[in-house]
């Protein structure tokens, strides 16, 4: 299974492509997809749609694994998140990409074991996970790495209870 990991944001998104197959994990691509803070808002959203559609025709992803947004104290910067969200789900859709949600909770204790895990451990579980040399910078690359992780662990565990019915 292919997997492509999003962290949303409108000045960063954080992307990861994995390879995921019977336990093992590949990456195939990662990075950041940023947009310059000088320019207007609704141009901002159409680089982030534009890029991101690259990403999803180069990679051929067969799902896409992303943050679900929780709203903290400032409410300003998570509405123009969720605006930035709502351009990536809709260029997934557009590529017929399936889409799943994950929080941080489930991200954490996919990754690490424990959801309530540090940010700095999580990151060190995507390198020894992903056999990587460094932790990707940055962060929002290892975010989105730790989400397509995350979603091939949850895949897994329900594929797996599918065989096991299917055996009954």
């Amino acid at each position: 299974m292919r997997i492509l990991g999003i962290d949303p944001g409108y000045a960063i998104v954080g992307y990861g492509v994995i390879e995921y197959n019977l336990g093992k994990f590949c990456v195939l691509g990662c990075g950041a997809i940023t947009t310059e803070a000088h320019k207007p808002f609704p141009e901002r959203l159409e680089d982030i749609y534009n890029d991101l559609s690259f990403i999803i025709d180069k990679y051929k992803p067969d799902a896409l694994s992303i943050e679900r947004l929780y709203f903290n104290t400032n409410t300003t910067t998570a509405i123009d998140v969720a605006q930035a969200r709502g351009v990536i789900v809709l260029a997934a859709q557009n590529k017929r990409l399936e889409v799943n949600e994950y929080t941080p909770l489930q991200v954490k204790q996919s990754v690490t074991g424990y959801g309530r895990a540090e940010k700095r451990q999580v990151m060190e579980m995507v390198k020894s996970l992903l056999r990587l040399n460094e932790v990707p910078k940055p962060d929002d690359t290892a975010d989105a790495l730790a989400l397509a992780v995350c979603h091939a662990h949850y895949s897994a565990s329900s594929y797996s209870k599918i065989l096991k019915e299917a055996k009954r």
